[in-house]
């Protein structure tokens, strides 16, 4: 969904451009649309194990390459990095591209309504199931590997990543997990103001561990049960504090898109691209501004560098120029629909963003941070504020599919809160995908994580 005003090439002279850059996402309702992503681990069927991105020709096994080469047929335009393809782009929908371990990310079109994202996900799956059938890979939603460990996995080819993979070390312990072995769900909402920015951001930073409760569905860590239900949300926790979590000055009295500003501008750079990638990591985009940027002194940078550097801070909801949903598990084709139905429903209808808020309002920064700390290893079961989770998501929900029935956008005479059925199930139960599989790692499957890749194939 970006979309700029000021050409990329700009260079930056004033923090006023840095904060148009985010001022400039403000749009009418009427022109507000729906963005989601999804990221999902192929894997090799006869073995169950991670996919390189090249094999020797005299393997019979597929590959990251031949699975994006295979994509081609059906209309998907290649772009590479050196000779190595690394994405794929079409016009209209999207852009299809590699995470670190290999992940196959669809970043979907800017869509009007549920009922297109729905098309999308099922269009994007049908075309990869068939690529994949031909090259005996499957594609696992889940939000975390099952059983591989970070020797197994190999590493694409992206200069980027290789940054990111030297400095991870030096912040936290988990970012290299998070880089190749965790695979989520988000979308991208719009706002109409600085005001409406400020409340969505508020609110959604607020439920974000909702979400990551009501779509755990990673329980095992190197063919174990880790302890966690999500432990693809413990992994982010633990990869680096400069850059993630759940940005408690959204909450302070004078929060504004300088503010927001304000935390990039503290949040280190990774790399600055000039036809490659270099490393600056750790370095202080100020100083870049400041013509001090080590690697590059006396250079400004330009509207494409910030850009870039806005993509590198990682917290539970980022803003570009656009919110980023960030907290939940890859899932169920049906999870990759609920995800977006369960924001744009509380997000896009004004009595539902004023239900939420009331919701959430009365929570303190401690109460927050607590949540954000249980929930992925209590899921539905954590408390926030006195009462349950569970009992949270009932309301929550409820406000959704109030907000979706008002949009009133219907398909064959169904609006979209449909797309939450499967949500409604699991606040009703109690039970996430989590416990639902970690029920059948302790009975039918006997203490092996080896039928999760049958059972979760997308």
């Amino acid at each position: 969904m970006t979309s700029f005003r000021s050409d990329k090439a700009d260079p930056i002279t004033s923090k006023a451009q840095l904060i148009a850059t985010l001022a400039d996402g403000s749009k009418p309702a009427n022109a507000w649309r729906i963005g989601t992503e999804h990221e999902k681990f192929p894997f090799d069927n006869a073995t169950l194990g991670p996919l390189s991105y090249d094999a020797p020709p005299t393997e019979k096994t597929g590959t990251i390459r031949a699975i994006l080469t295979g994509l081609t047929r059906f209309g998907w335009q290649p772009v590479n990095e050196g000779p190595n393809v690394i994405s794929l782009a079409q016009a209209g929908k999207g852009t299809i591209s590699l995470e670190p371990g290999g992940q196959l990310e669809l970043s979907g079109a800017a869509v009007e309504t549920l009922h297109d994202t729905h098309a999308e996900i099922t269009e994007h799956l049908d075309q990869v199931r068939a690529v994949c059938g031909d090259l005996n890979v499957g594609m696992l939603g889940l939000g975390l590997t099952p059983d591989w460990t970070r020797e197994d996995i190999h590493w694409m080819p992206k200069g980027r990543y290789a940054i990111m993979r030297r400095y991870m070390p030096t912040v936290g312990s988990m970012g290299i997990d998070m880089m190749a072995r965790t695979c989520t769900v988000q979308v991208n909402l719009d706002y109409a103001s600085e005001a409406d920015m400020v409340k969505k951001l508020r609110v959604s930073l607020a439920l974000q561990p909702l979400a990551t409760a009501l779509f755990a569905n990673s329980p095992f860590l190197e063919g174990k049960d880790s302890g966690y239900l999500s432990f693809r949300a413990n992994i982010w926790r633990n990869t680096d504090p400069g850059r993630t979590g759940m940005l408690p000055f959204a909450f302070e009295d004078g929060m504004s898109f300088e503010r927001y500003v304000d935390y990039l501008l503290d949040v280190p750079m990774y790399f600055v691209y000039r036809d490659g990638f270099i490393d600056v990591a750790g370095q202080s985009f100020r100083d870049f501004m400041n013509g001090r940027l080590a690697a590059l002194p006396g250079e400004a940078p330009t509207v494409a560098d910030w850009i870039d550097h806005m993509s590198t801070a990682f917290p539970e909801v980022r803003v570009k120029n656009y919110l980023e949903m960030r907290g939940a598990d890859c899932g169920s084709a049906a999870h990759l629909v609920a995800l977006p139905a369960l924001w744009v429903g509380l997000l896009y209808d004004q009595h539902s963003l004023d239900g939420a808020w009331d919701l959430v309002k009365g929570w303190d920064a401690a109460t927050r941070a607590a949540f954000h700390a249980d929930a992925p290893r209590q899921g539905l079961k954590a408390k926030v504020a006195g009462r349950s989770a569970q009992d949270l998501a009932k309301d929550v929900l409820a406000l959704a599919r109030g907000g979706l029935a008002r949009r009133a956008r219907t398909e064959r005479g169904a609006d979209e809160g449909r797309y939450l059925d499967v949500l409604d199930e699991t606040a009703a139960s109690g039970l996430t995908q989590a416990e639902r599989m970690l029920a059948l790692y302790r009975g039918p499957w006997k203490g092996s994580v080896k039928p999760a890749y049958a059972a979760f194939t997308l």
